[in-house]
């Protein structure tokens, strides 16, 4: 399809200039000077109300069954990478797409062909739209927001999946959230909500979301959802964001969450800028700005984030303490390079024995208690030294360290000496 314009070729992006746009391809509304009855009949839409009008939002689905409306999406999508160059498109609702049945009773939609609830008309056009987007502009982005455990949505359409680039974790994200809410002495009964996700973690290319949902109608701010004093509220607030760092997968913050907003978001509103007066929001802005280079500088944090080699849990079983201990790990031209990440998420401060895949000397590189994100302070200083006498937790040697309370410590093998 040309719609004119120069083709952009496929080449590296600047990693500080990305804009990724929510599409929404999955409903349109009612008013009248959209698309709804357009030339006085159902020309997009279809008559039967049962498949025309979505019931949780009073807005109209699209007939993915007519070519001309297929057609007409797909050309938009083409139209933002060709005229705007955007890097990618967030693709909104996708479930609602894909089941015939969705937020409907029954007797209130009607099955496919085959007497199922799978829309195949919009199956069909969103392979049609991955496949036609990712060979016009290859190496931009198609991300779908898809809470359902429907195969293969970020697999190539060439082997049966529907061919976006990556998929939104509701998953982890609302396992996360509702274990950082509980008060540290209950999270020993839960431990399982932070470990259940890697599970299922490299089904799909997945994308950790904290999204403009999870900070409206009433939930609060992310400081705000953290339970505790002020002190823990933003300790734990660091540990969040470390934990969703280090896991598996590319991360996505909404605006306010890197400044600590006390406020839910509010689109007539703006952003708590004043807040960076504070050293406690500063400390979670510097949290992250550490974060996000750690993220580019270290290969283990995300060469590997689609593929299982990436990640090996160390410690995943203290639920009574609280302790998760993993490593995340890189391979590149015969060369392995591994990092230690130990999570600690109660308000005591811990000696910890932690197993690790080769003797010698780590070094911390991150801790989320130092005092310059606002922490108390409690770190790992010098070199410390793994055993080989001492092997522990399935591995061949531990290391004693300090975890911090409601901290996270990231550690690296120190170079070898010759």
């Amino acid at each position: 399809m040309d719609l004119g314009g120069t083709r952009r070729p496929a080449i590296s992006r600047p990693q500080a200039a990305i804009v990724i746009v929510d599409w929404v391809p999955a409903h349109f509304p009612k008013d009248a000077l959209g698309l709804y009855r357009f030339d006085g009949s159902a020309l997009y839409e279809h008559e039967d109300p049962r498949q025309g009008e979505h019931p949780d939002w009073g807005t109209m689905v699209f007939n993915y069954g007519r070519h001309e409306v297929r057609n007409f999406l797909i050309s938009n999508a083409l139209f933002w990478f060709d005229r705007f160059h955007i890097d990618g498109l967030r693709v909104d609702a996708v479930a609602s797409m894909l089941y015939l049945d969705y937020s409907r009773n029954p007797g209130d939609w009607i099955p496919n062909e085959f007497g199922g609830r799978e829309n195949l008309d919009a199956v069909h056009f969103l392979r049609e739209f991955n496949r036609q987007v990712h060979s016009e502009f290859p190496g931009v982005l198609t991300i779908a927001e898809e809470s359902t455990a429907w195969p293969g949505v970020s697999h190539p359409v060439d082997v049966g999946g529907l061919g976006f680039s990556m998929k939104w974790n509701m998953g982890w994200m609302n396992d996360t959230l509702r274990y950082m809410r509980r008060d540290p002495i209950h999270r020993k009964h839960h431990q399982n909500d932070l470990t259940f996700s890697l599970i299922y973690a490299y089904s799909e290319n997945f994308q950790l979301p904290l999204s403009h949902d999870e900070v409206v109608h009433g939930k609060g701010s992310l400081i705000g959802q953290m339970p505790g004093d002020l002190w823990q509220k933003f300790a734990n607030l660091r540990l969040l964001f470390s934990y969703m760092w280090t896991h598996p997968g590319k991360k996505m913050l909404f605006m306010g969450g890197e400044l600590a907003q006390w406020h839910e978001w509010n689109y007539d509103g703006q952003l708590q800028w004043e807040l960076l007066q504070w050293q406690t929001h500063a400390g979670i802005q510097q949290t992250l700005a550490d974060l996000n280079r750690l993220l580019i500088d270290e290969k283990p944090l995300h060469q590997l984030d689609f593929n299982g080699e990436g990640f090996e849990w160390i410690d995943c079983q203290n639920a009574h303490e609280s302790v998760l201990g993993f490593l995340r790990k890189s391979h590149d031209q015969g060369h392995a390079e591994h990092l230690l990440v130990c999570l600690n998420f109660t308000p005591v401060v811990r000696p910890y024995r932690m197993g690790v895949p080769q003797a010698g000397d780590y070094v911390e590189i991150f801790n989320s208690d130092a005092t310059k994100y606002g922490g108390s302070g409690v770190t790992n200083q010098g070199p410390l030294h793994a055993d080989g006498h001492i092997p522990y937790h399935g591995q061949v040697a531990s290391l004693e360290l300090t975890l911090p309370p409601l901290g996270a410590v990231i550690l690296k093998p120190a170079p070898q000496r010759n």
